[in-house]
Order: C-alpha cells, then structure tokens, then sequence
C-alpha cells in the first residue's frame, strides 16, 4: 500500500493559488491513474487505485492547509502506512518556480502545513515532493503571495510542475527507489 498526498486548502477559492499546488499535483496523479476523488474520511478527499496490484490511496486533506497533519495522521494510521509508504507534495517558496524537488526526508522549512504533518506524525523522515512558487519579480508578503490566484503567464510552468510531480509520486508508489527517481526530476 502506498499514501500520496497533496497539501492544499479545501474550499474553492483557494482552488488555484499557488499554496494548493500539491492539491493540484495530487489531481494530477489521480488522472494518470485512472481514478477520481470519490470517498471522504479521515479528514480528506480520497482517491483510490491499484498499481502492481498494490493499492495506491491519494488524499487531499480537507482541513486548512495549517492542520494538514491531522488528515495524514489519521490515514497513515487507518491504513497502517509506515514512513516507507508515504509521499507528500506541496508548495516550496524557499525554491524557484517551477521547480520540483524531491527528498527522503528533511525539516518543514517555512511550510506550516509541513509543520503540521511532522508534529502529527512525529517523523519527518518520508518522502516529499516540493514545487517551487519563488519568484524574484514578485514583491509581496509571503501570506499574500501564497494566497493569490497563479497569475496566468506562470499557469503552464506550474501545470507543467505539478505533472512532473505527479509522475514521480506514481513512480515512488510503483516502488523505484527514491535516488532514481531524484535524478529523473530533480
């Protein structure tokens, strides 16, 4: 069994703003697997799909994006996910836009919603999948920032992102290991 999840805000107006980029990535993989968001529980909208045989969940907590932990907590519990089994995608202001950054492991740096997931969690030695939302020509207040609408020149490069993301959650839910697919989208 295998746990994707992509942070985000659930309401709609949020929908598009670069802080539910892992919503959107996470979309994005339920696509390339054939499945929709059909279910609720534990705090989050759950797709479900099979890759090898093994069971692939992909979740969107409905909870804010600063109590995203309580969603994952609730899951990985639920489904008896080990650290292993677990993969979560989310905005990175700390790198450039567009990028894609995977880790096995590493601190929340300024992502509240990261904070929430290790504190819940209680390790942060898992896999997760940064998309990059840094842009030099924009002057804002990171909480502003993080909350506007993409604006439209940047919308491919950010659906280009969270594709790219998507793929390599899938590729780590099918089991290649995790330098491999660092290499492949790093």
């Amino acid at each position: 069994m295998f746990l994707i999840v992509g942070l985000g805000n659930p309401e709609q107006k949020y929908f598009k703003t670069y802080h539910n980029l892992g919503y959107l990535a996470a979309g994005d993989a339920a696509e390339l697997l054939g499945v929709k968001f059909k279910k609720k529980e534990c705090e989050a909208s759950i797709a479900e799909g099979y890759i090898g045989g093994e069971k692939v969940i992909i979740a969107r907590p409905l909870t804010y994006m600063n109590a995203s932990g309580r969603a994952v907590k609730q899951l990985a519990a639920k489904y008896k996910i080990s650290k292993e089994e677990l993969v979560v995608l989310y905005d990175d202001y700390d790198i450039p836009k567009g990028s894609v950054r995977i880790r096995a492991a590493g601190s929340a740096g300024t992502h509240n919603g990261m904070r929430s997931v290790i504190a819940e969690l209680g390790y942060s030695d898992f896999a997760r999948i940064r998309l990059g939302i840094r842009d030099p020509e924009i002057n804002i207040p990171i909480l502003n920032y993080v909350l506007a609408e993409i604006r439209e020149p940047d919308y491919d490069t950010y659906s280009s992102a969270c594709r790219k993301a998507a793929e390599a959650a899938l590729l780590l839910a099918r089991g290649e290991k995790i330098d491999i697919v660092m290499g492949k989208y790093n």
